[in-house]
């Protein structure tokens, strides 16, 4: 059997951790109602407090995880002072929880060019417009500045504003969870091995 094969019940018996993550989110694609895509994203901000939201995993394969923001938000400020993050994907659905962690590195200009130029041409305005995480006036300031780039771009097209680009959390562990009755779960975690492979261990739940 291989591991895009595994169901639920056998999926312990992975010995490779990106494999079995491409099968659980492409379950997940066909069993959750938005956004299966959708992750919990965990730094620590200049005080070493924790922070957390949600965002989009944009891409993923063996190198690491991929998500997309404006590096002067607040995260992205948080991720560039430590280079090191968390996600947590959790599928209500199927009952099922992905935890990765790890250090982080800036994503190629070509790749964030490459995605940047596949969003919607109002989100590519977004982009340029909003000033993420800082504070607005008012309602009105934000769609002043979305008309203003609107019109500066009105034809041809939005180039990437440098402040824009994605991240890819490069996992020392990844860990897998799975309900079970009487909340006897399977746990099992990856951990980068010194070879570059995985270690691979289960936990009690």
């Amino acid at each position: 059997m291989t591991d895009t094969e595994l169901t639920s019940g056998d999926f312990t018996e992975s010995a490779e951790p990106y494999r079995l993550f491409a099968a659980w989110l492409k379950d997940a694609t066909a069993s959750e109602p938005n956004d299966p895509n959708a992750v919990a994203l965990a730094t620590v901000d200049t005080d070493g407090l924790p922070d957390v939201r949600m965002v989009l995993l944009k891409g993923f394969d063996e190198h690491g995880f991929v998500f997309y923001t404006n590096f002067e938000s607040a995260k992205g400020r948080e991720i560039l002072a430590t280079m090191k993050a968390a996600m947590c994907f959790h599928w209500k659905s199927l009952r099922r929880q992905v935890r990765v962690r790890g250090p982080v590195e800036i994503v190629s200009d070509a790749e964030a060019n490459e995605y940047f130029a596949t969003r919607p041409r109002g989100s590519r305005i977004g982009a340029w417009a909003s000033k993420q995480s800082r504070p607005l006036e008012s309602r009105f300031a934000l769609e002043k500045a979305v008309a203003e780039y609107t019109a500066r771009h009105a034809i041809g097209e939005i180039p990437r504003p440098a402040h824009w680009s994605g991240f890819r959390i490069v996992p020392s562990q990844i860990e897998f969870w799975h309900d079970r009755p009487f909340r006897l779960h399977d746990r099992v975690v990856f951990t980068r091995a010194a070879d570059g492979g995985w270690d691979k261990d289960r936990l009690y739940p």
